[in-house]
């Protein structure tokens, strides 16, 4: 099922198997509001690709990445290509689920982490919250992510200001830096100012870490699409 807009979603896979790559073309198609503009086998040709494809106006909103790949990795393209193009979002597609992995690609930039036995619903899901700016996670991720944060020294809660708490509020039920601008009526600078002094509080790498956290200390309701 595809999203209310029209708009099509460009999609980059990244990954060193022909037939996972393959096979995930052949799950998109199926996808309307998805097209899948290039395939690379490692993140330096990624990186390449991604290049060329800007530079013919069909830059790829979302790159599907694998994590264990030759020359450059995972979390090395993922860094490179959210230090190159803010506007690209990252969901990592791997089999691997070891925490190490996730905090890494998470911090690096990546918006969603995925496991290789997702469906083809899960997926075209996962690009479809990338691309809004929202995150989303594998469920048995996300409760690993969600265990293994560190207990704070102090009471933390009492370090955030009200607007503060409002807006990790918001940032645990997915929403993007625009959209927290928008709702409160503020630019999208000092949105994302907020953020970072929360994530500075709350001694976290990541807006995905700050929205299980969230989630854990009760502070806002699990969902259990992201």
């Amino acid at each position: 099922m595809s999203d209310a807009s029209d708009e099509v979603i460009r999609v980059l896979i990244v990954d060193d198997h022909k037939v996972v790559q393959r096979g995930l073309r052949g799950f998109l198609k199926t996808e309307p509001d998805i097209e899948v503009v290039g395939e690379a086998h490692d993140g330096s040709q990624a990186l390449g690709i991604l290049s060329e494809l800007d530079a013919e106006g069909r830059r790829p909103n979302v790159v599907l990445m694998d994590l264990q790949m030759p020359v450059m990795d995972g979390v090395q393209a993922t860094r490179e290509i959210r230090s190159r193009y803010d506007d690209v979002e990252v969901v990592v597609l791997t089999s691997f689920v070891e925490e190490e992995r996730v905090h890494a690609a998470l911090e690096a930039g990546a918006s969603g982490y995925l496991l290789k036995d997702a469906d083809v619903d899960e997926l075209s899901n996962a690009i479809r919250s990338a691309h809004r700016g929202e995150v989303h996670l594998d469920a048995g991720v996300a409760r690993r992510l969600m265990a293994s944060l560190r207990a704070p020294k102090e009471d933390p809660l009492g370090a955030l200001t009200e607007r503060e708490r409002e807006i990790l509020r918001m940032v645990a039920a997915g929403k993007a830096n625009k959209q927290i601008a928008e709702e409160l009526v503020i630019s999208e600078r000092t949105a994302r100012t907020h953020v970072s002094n929360i994530l500075r509080k709350l001694d976290l790498a990541s807006r995905t870490q700050a929205a299980l956290w969230a989630v854990r200390e009760g502070l806002a309701d699990a969902d259990p699409a992201t």
